[in-house]
């Protein structure tokens, strides 16, 4: 499929300033891939179909992953802003028929990252932070750091996510910490 295929699906299932941010996020893939060596019709397409389940009702979603066998942790229930990207994965895989590990992976952790992530992850990752419908303060930092290197924008990302998820009080996902160790531990900044 190509990309106006693939915009032709997520159009109905995403409001349009939704719908925006998945071409935004695509078009910031195909410039990141661009720049750092990774496949941008892969990159192009994970962007688009990243927030497919993003605006499908959280019972749905629920629905949709019980239905499938996913036993979410406790963490896991108590976030369901976290749902969409465990959905978007069934949905490639189950409806669109997409066996590719590397896009579907891409997908199941660009809300929460992972350690070991591939170079596909990282790109997603940092779009959808990084796509010019985003306007929250730090923003631009993140594209600077973008332009320079695609590792350090990860852990920036990564630290900017945990830091505004403990100023609230909230949980961080499991999958953040451990990507933000490997990052540390892995990355040559």
């Amino acid at each position: 499929m190509d990309s106006k295929q693939y915009k032709e699906i997520i159009r109905p299932f995403l409001s349009d300033k939704r719908f925006r941010h998945s071409v935004y996020v695509a078009e910031e893939c195909v410039a990141l891939a661009s720049r750092y060596g990774v496949d941008e019709k892969k990159a192009e397409t994970v962007g688009l179909l990243h927030d497919i389940m993003k605006e499908l009702p959280k019972e749905e979603q629920l629905k949709m992953l019980e239905e499938s066998g996913i036993i979410l942790t406790d963490e896991e229930r108590d976030t369901p802003k976290l749902w969409h990207a465990k959905c978007g994965y069934l949905y490639m895989k189950q409806v669109l028929h997409i066996e590719d590990e590397e896009m579907l992976h891409a997908v199941l952790y660009h809300t929460t990252a992972r350690a070991d992530m591939t170079q596909l992850d990282k790109v997603l990752f940092v779009a959808d932070y990084i796509s010019m419908d985003r306007d929250y303060e730090g923003v631009e930092k993140l594209r600077d750091f973008a332009r320079e290197s695609l590792d350090r924008t990860v852990l920036e990302g990564l630290i900017f996510s945990i830091q505004s998820l403990t100023a609230e009080h909230r949980t961080v996902h499991s999958d953040s910490i451990k990507a933000y160790n490997w990052a540390i531990k892995h990355f040559d900044l």
